[in-house]
């Protein structure tokens, strides 16, 4: 029987409204994709009143909102001064990327040990929608960046998907988010070298290397670390 991917709700783009979500909810997913795409910059004070208007929730159910997202620390509440956008730093983000590499090699194994037929029909669905897209990006057309952030992380997610672990899907992909926010402040797709990492990836996971794949992935990951502290003065 094949087993079920384990499939984590992190950037992508949250479901209508409906009667199974809150108002709350939504708003929640949207404040938090403001956040990590840079929209709301690092440091940047949340003003109450603005974002009440903003977002259309009650001051009430945005106070919840901004304290969920300091558990993910997205967001700084101040005390009686308030809430900010939590800011970046050269520190932060070494951090996070080996903690990306941690997690994301452990899921590499997990989900190659027992990855299916389906599972690879995943990793091949998801490379050729992200491969499209790509194929837009190098051609000039930046309009599609926010689809290739979410066909970036459904690519990387197809590959761990039968690592059967909700636990270790969740940490991975609060960290990947995390770690993308810096992508998005560098204003990064870095073009050919990204394209063909992603091939190399689609190559080596169908062939169920884990070696290979996570040397590949660490590179990767450096990579995209060396383009954003080009990008952004973070600082020693």
């Amino acid at each position: 029987m094949a087993k079920k991917a384990v499939k984590p709700d992190l950037l992508a783009a949250p479901p209508e409204n409906d009667a199974g979500q809150s108002v709350s909810e939504s708003v929640f997913h949207k404040l938090r994709e403001d956040i990590i795409l840079g929209i709301l910059p690092p440091g940047s004070k949340i003003k109450l009143e603005q974002a009440r208007q903003r977002y259309s929730v009650s001051v009430s159910s945005l106070r919840e909102i901004l304290y969920r997202l300091t558990a993910e620390n997205l967001v700084i509440a101040e005390g009686q001064r308030g809430f900010e956008v939590s800011p970046v730093s050269r520190q932060e983000l070494m951090e996070l990327a080996d903690l990306r590499i941690v997690l994301e090699c452990h899921a590499i194994d997990l989900s190659f040990a027992d990855g299916d037929l389906e599972w690879e029909g995943r990793i091949v669905a998801a490379h050729h929608k992200l491969a499209a897209i790509e194929r837009r990006l190098l051609a000039g057309d930046t309009a599609r960046t926010i689809d290739w952030v979410r066909s970036d992380w459904e690519f990387h997610q197809a590959i761990v998907s039968a690592c059967n672990s909700a636990a270790l899907m969740q940490s991975l992909s609060s960290v990947f988010d995390r770690f993308l926010r810096y992508h998005m402040l560098a204003e990064s797709f870095r073009g050919a070298g990204v394209v063909d990492d992603h091939r190399i990836l689609l190559e080596i996971a169908l062939k169920k290397e884990n070696n290979a794949a996570k040397e590949c992935l660490s590179k990767h990951v450096s990579s995209g670390v060396t383009h954003i502290l080009d990008k952004l003065d973070l600082g020693h």
